[in-house]
């Protein structure tokens, strides 16, 4: 009983700690909403924009992204699910085809314009990508009905939506003491953005399956 309580106040302070990270960013994207071209970020990715190519997937990518950061945030509070079912599924719904039509694949197109070396355009490549595959996986596994696969898949799937909230940390503490201008360090930062957010998740989930084997065992 002490170690159940533990763990949910862990995951309550845990959800706390995440939304306090997750609203400045989320409202820094919504205010790309001005939709101006030269905006912020943007002024620096002119050359990007001319392509034709990049501004619709900024937009797709960014101002999506931070409606789903605070919806994944919130479809992790551990009693969402169980207090406002019909919530859940309207917001689960939200989330996996903003990721699916705007977030991941607009995010895929940005990764060919960062111009910062081939280690962190194949970060970000294989970053979108398996999001796009874990949200979908996600998806599939709830239309079948299996619940347990469609909770694991959105785990996985939150690690990596999460990684805009790393990426950015990790960019503040390191550009005290790392020229972030270089391609190698850049490349280590893009790289640890989501793949500890992946194994991390990993540990989880076969935690969970160890806890809900032995509960059967008994």
């Amino acid at each position: 009983m002490l170690l159940k309580r533990t763990v949910s106040l862990s995951q309550k302070f845990s959800f706390v700690v995440l939304a306090l990270l997750a609203v400045p960013l989320a409202i820094n994207a919504l205010r790309y909403f001005n939709f101006d071209s030269k905006y912020g970020f943007l002024l620096i990715k002119q050359i990007a924009i001319e392509s034709g190519w990049y501004l619709p997937a900024y937009y797709a990518h960014v101002l999506v992204a931070g409606v789903i950061l605070l919806i994944g945030i919130f479809q992790l509070y551990p009693e969402t699910r169980l207090r406002w079912p019909s919530l859940h599924r309207l917001l689960g719904k939200v989330y996996v085809f903003g990721v699916l039509i705007f977030s991941a694949p607009g995010g895929l197109v940005m990764s060919f314009f960062i111009n910062r070396g081939p280690l962190v355009l194949s970060s970000f490549l294989l970053q979108c990508s398996l999001w796009f595959v874990f949200t979908y996986l996600a998806f599939v596994a709830i239309r079948k009905g299996s619940v347990e696969q469609h909770r694991n898949w959105m785990w996985r799937s939150m690690a990596l939506t999460l990684a805009a909230i790393t990426l950015r940390t990790y960019v503040f503490i390191a550009s005290w003491s790392f020229d972030l201008s270089q391609p190698a360090a850049y490349a280590a930062i893009a790289w640890l953005s989501w793949v500890p957010n992946v194994l991390l998740c990993e540990g989880y989930i076969r935690y969970q399956r160890k806890g809900i084997t032995g509960v059967k065992r008994m």
